[in-house]
């Protein structure tokens, strides 16, 4: 007993205490506390979800259906992903108008970006789809404006113009003017193929590209830019020139040939 209560006695008993109370305490936090983070994401992640669902039965459903497969009034949700809720709702497409025309237009939106994302969670849920973009892949740091130029004329220009200004489709239906439009609402847009507007996935489009014409797009319609060309005439193309030509060019041409026959005329009757 002496001896045993010698070595309870010895200096570094309390250090050689202290130093296994310190390396349970780490060995239990590293069991567990992970795995309590983990559950506390997931909890949170499933409220995101929950509240989505709430937001979604008293906006959407009945268009859409209670459970997003769709219904004659509204096409189903079941994988379209987050990106295309957060631009359909984000630009105030959707909801859309009770009396809806050829095309659904961009109008004031009606949720907070909280509920945007809430709604956004809900409908990934279902299935899955295109994320919402981050900044480092929609922003302007190390894209290419000419590759962007190129890549635009090429894929796009079609339908909405050479500098993005929009343009008229068939049966009443248009390509929305991109000036002031939201870098990652473009993305969106391409990623997820709107309306009338084919999607470019990242097979067809890769984020490079798609970062390189929202910086094109930036460019043209930036008001620092300067029209080599002179008057743009509204940045229209063929449109506006063509226009240009008919009122101005054919007017001139009527005046001269009434000009000429009234000439006629009066030295007819001379």
């Amino acid at each position: 007993m002496k001896k045993l209560s010698a070595r309870r006695r010895h200096p570094l008993a309390a250090v050689v205490v202290l130093l296994f109370a310190l390396a349970a305490t780490g060995g239990l936090y590293a069991a567990f506390a992970p795995a309590g983070k983990a559950q506390a994401d997931e909890t949170a992640q499933s409220l995101t979800i929950e509240e989505g669902k709430r937001l979604y039965s008293v906006g959407c459903a009945s268009c859409h259906g209670t459970g997003g497969q769709g219904s004659s009034d509204g096409p189903s949700l079941v994988g379209v992903g987050a990106a295309a809720v957060d631009f359909q709702v984000g630009t105030g497409r959707m909801p859309a108008a009770t009396s809806q025309g050829a095309q659904v237009p961009k109008k004031k939106n009606i949720y907070t970006q909280a509920e945007i994302d809430q709604l956004a969670a809900y409908i990934a849920s279902l299935g899955a789809g295109p994320e919402v973009p981050t900044k480092a892949q929609y922003g302007p740091e190390g894209a290419d404006i000419a590759k962007g130029g190129d890549l635009f004329r090429t894929n796009c220009a079609q339908c909405h113009n050479f500098t993005g200004k929009g343009g008229a489709l068939t049966k009443g239906k248009f390509a929305p003017n991109l000036e002031g439009v939201d870098p990652k609402h473009i993305y969106e847009a391409m990623q997820t193929g709107p309306q009338n507007m084919p999607s470019f996935p990242d097979t067809t489009l890769s984020e490079k590209n798609k970062k390189d014409i929202i910086a094109y797009l930036d460019a043209v319609n930036s008001s620092d830019t300067e029209n080599p060309g002179g008057l743009s005439l509204g940045g229209l193309g063929p449109v506006s020139e063509g226009l240009f030509a008919w009122i101005f060019g054919l007017g001139a041409l009527v005046a001269v040939a009434v000009w000429v026959a009234a000439r006629t005329a009066k030295a007819k009757r001379s």
